[in-house]
């Protein structure tokens, strides 16, 4: 019995193993490419190359003003993300703690919009940006980010809130604490899993997200990196060695923040099965 446990776990080791190498690939990919001339990238993509063309990197850096466009995507994707995490967990709170019929209404038609693809929206998206001035603004496309990431943000707090017990809210509204108070106070720190949650997968949607900033950005000054990047793929020509150069230097700060959010999700899973 004990053999047949080991195989099975051997088995589903190498099974393990061998997805994470499957995910891992095209990371190896893009970096990989990103250090070939053009002739080696169209000779074989998954060869490593005879030299290593860090050169590539200073290319995009001063091509596409690297330091700009990033600069930009920081805070489109810091001010859209905390936008998102304050208005959604603040009208999560409000519409559990106060239910009844509205509330209900109110969470259906703000989820409603989920299930609305975002092609169906772009023309009037556009129309209306245009009509309030948030067209080819770095705080307008902020704007449009929260209004597309609340819905999903909200009802992933609704839930969470949910199964936190009434009681600690209301021993700290007898020790004097205000609705504020107690929202940022007791129940934000009991949020964090789902906060951390929250933050990674937005901030993973907009800081590579293309098509949105393509149909409200058009200023130089104001592309991010996905945007900037997509000079590299034209018509007629395609410089795949820089392209590959520019997607690793994007997805380096990706990295960085999930690999340093990681371990707050296992305090947050830990401290949720610990009782007492």
């Amino acid at each position: 019995m004990k053999t047949r446990y080991q195989a099975g776990k051997h088995t589903l080791e190498l099974l393990l193993i061998l997805l994470a190498l499957l995910f891992i690939y095209p990371i190896y990919m893009t970096i990989i490419n990103g250090l070939k001339t053009y002739q080696e990238v169209a000779t074989s993509t998954s060869a490593l190359p005879g030299k290593f063309q860090f050169i590539n990197f200073a290319v995009v850096w001063n091509q596409i003003n690297f330091s700009g466009v990033f600069i930009n995507s920081l805070i489109v994707t810091v001010a859209g993300v905390g936008g998102i995490l304050l208005i959604s967990s603040t009208a999560a709170y409000q519409l559990v703690r106060r239910p009844g019929w509205v509330s209900n209404a109110i969470f259906l038609a703000i989820l409603s919009s989920l299930v609305i693809p975002f092609q169906t929206m772009m023309v009037p998206l556009v129309k209306v940006a245009k009509d309030f001035h948030l067209m080819d603004s770095l705080y307008g496309i902020i704007v449009m980010y929260w209004g597309f990431g609340i819905p999903l943000a909200l009802f992933l707090y609704h839930g969470f809130i949910k199964g936190i017990p009434r009681e600690l809210e209301e021993a700290a509204h007898i020790d004097g604490s205000g609705t504020f108070g107690v929202f940022f106070r007791i129940l934000m720190p009991l949020l964090k899993p789902i906060t951390t949650t929250i933050s990674i997968l937005h901030s993973l949607w907009i800081w590579n997200d293309f098509l949105l900033p393509l149909i409200t950005l058009s200023s130089p000054k104001n592309k991010t990196i996905p945007l900037a990047a997509s000079v590299y793929f034209g018509q007629y020509t395609n410089e795949w060695h820089l392209a590959m150069a520019a997607l690793t230097m994007a997805i380096v700060p990706v990295i960085i923040f999930f690999l340093f959010m990681q371990r707050y999700i296992i305090q947050g899973i830990t401290a949720g099965a610990v009782k007492g």
